[in-house]
């Protein structure tokens, strides 16, 4: 059996992160979603998305990548919520057999803003 492998990275909130405003959050935020944006727009992430009603409230969101582990890790660490100490991201191969999944091109939210917005 044939098998395809995708690098993924799931990002867990900090013990350590910094406190910050309202405005701060949203703001580092909008930057995380602008970083997150521009690497789907470059095809090196598939897929990717906040995380909710799981159990453990430090895992906040989970990206499928088109790259190697070392490539995601590298991008990954430049998200500026990684590098302000507000996020961790772990690094990791998931395997399935071929052909599973399949993905579209959409147009990735770059801010709070575009999330909202109807």
């Amino acid at each position: 059996m044939r098998f395809d492998s995708y690098t993924v990275t799931l990002l867990t909130l900090r013990t350590d992160a910094p406190v910050m405003t309202d405005e701060e959050a949203a703001a580092l935020q909008d930057r995380h979603l602008a970083h997150g944006a521009d690497l789907q727009e470059r095809g090196l992430v598939l897929a990717r998305g906040p995380l909710t009603d799981q159990d453990d409230e430090r895992f906040r969101g989970f990206s499928i990548w088109s790259v190697d582990a070392a490539t995601a890790r590298e991008h990954a660490a430049a998200d500026p919520a990684v590098l302000v100490g507000r996020l961790a991201v772990e690094v990791m191969t998931w395997n399935m057999p071929a052909g599973n999944l399949q993905f579209s091109k959409v147009r990735a939210p770059r801010s709070i803003a575009e999330v909202m917005a109807d």
